[in-house]
């Protein structure tokens, strides 16, 4: 593979995505990025090539999981997959399938829902023709190959395409803060709250990915994750890009795992005069830009984005109770115990408890 990158890469970028996370391991740089394949995804999101959202990409993602689930439950059992018992199944499903539901419309996803439950696994295959798929070009294609698992069992599969969505969704909702701060920049106080309002509704897809990997079988998850040392979910750089576009991070967050772990997002951080949230909102404040109605409307959308946040914080540790127990998480963390030290950082601090403003402010 290093040969075919030397000699055909070249010009070619989602081959040379692809071998770049095919090869990271053996390079010594195995870490969350290539585990996940997201150079390649992120090209799919590229408007020379696909200009997917990343909304849209995380649906195609969990499409994707319904289509292996139904496929590899009406086919013969390889020996050492380990599939999901029917129950288990039929859970993982409606879970996907209500995640989906999104962008299919409440008359189809009721519909998918209705027919899930009423039909037996063999005629499971019939619910395939209506899941949305990857474009047919040659960029959608490279989707087929985004998904590079480093064990044999069947859960992470599933496990990849989850945490592949869990990157789109977070790269939604920080474009959605982004947008709010240039929002209120411009003077559009009323889109800059659309904006975080749609960040904070995001969030319940966020918490449906957790609901699907609940599904996940623990004996399974201990088994591969042996070979998925070095790459864990602290190092996702969308959510530390997400919570550095709310406020700027205190220099003890900073120097915490969270963005040790993602060198690139740390120094964007850093770097002087970087706008956020915070900063945006302090300024309108002090310069008495907009009126005490709309102030107080974009207060408690910050408020609404906070409450959801810590609510998400919260069932992400208790899925880590579940899954890990005191086990070390794979990105060199104590998992479950820095979950918790975590419980208590606010995205607007700064501004006060839930985004309310600091007195005398």
């Amino acid at each position: 593979m290093s040969e075919v990158r030397s000699r055909h890469a070249s010009g070619r970028p989602f081959l040379e995505a692809f071998l770049h996370c095919m090869l990271d391991e053996h390079e010594g740089r195995f870490r969350n990025r290539g585990y996940l394949a997201l150079p390649l995804l992120e090209l799919l999101l590229d408007e020379r090539h696909c200009a997917l959202s990343p909304d849209r990409l995380a649906t195609l993602l969990v499409s994707d999981v319904i289509r292996f689930e139904i496929e590899a439950a009406t086919s013969p059992e390889e020996p050492g997959r380990g599939r999901p018992d029917p129950a288990t199944l039929r859970k993982r499903l409606r879970h996907a399938l209500r995640f989906v539901g999104g962008h299919l419309g409440a008359t189809d996803t009721g519909d998918l829902l209705s027919r899930s439950d009423r039909m037996p696994e063999p005629r499971m295959e019939e619910l395939l023709p209506q899941l949305p798929r990857p474009p047919a070009t040659d960029a959608g294609r490279w989707f087929d190959v985004s998904v590079q698992p480093v064990y044999v069992l069947h859960d992470e599969y599933f496990f990849i395409r989850a945490l592949q969505t869990h990157e789109m969704v977070f790269t939604t909702i920080s474009t959605d803060v982004q947008a709010a701060v240039r929002s209120l920049r411009d003077g559009y106080l009323e889109a800059a709250v659309q904006r975080v309002d749609h960040a904070t509704a995001m969030f319940e897809r966020a918490s449906a990915l957790f609901r699907m990997v609940a599904t996940m079988r623990v004996e399974q998850f201990f088994a591969f994750r042996e070979f998925t040392r070095g790459a864990g979910a602290i190092q996702s750089e969308q959510y530390q890009r997400f919570e550095t576009a709310c406020g700027p991070p205190a220099d003890a967050r900073l120097r915490s795992a969270a963005f040790t772990h993602v060198p690139a997002v740390r120094a964007e951080a850093e770097e002087a005069g970087r706008d956020s949230l915070t900063r945006a909102c302090h300024d309108i404040r002090r310069e008495g830009r907009f009126s005490q109605a709309e102030r107080t409307l974009l207060d408690a959308a910050l408020g609404r984005l906070e409450s959801r946040h810590r609510l998400w914080k919260s069932t992400h540790r208790r899925l880590a109770v579940r899954m890990l127990g005191d086990a070390h998480g794979s990105g060199c963390t104590s998992s479950v115990a820095y979950l918790t030290e975590c419980r208590d950082n606010r995205l607007f601090g700064q501004l006060g408890p839930d985004g309310k403003r600091l007195p005398g402010s």
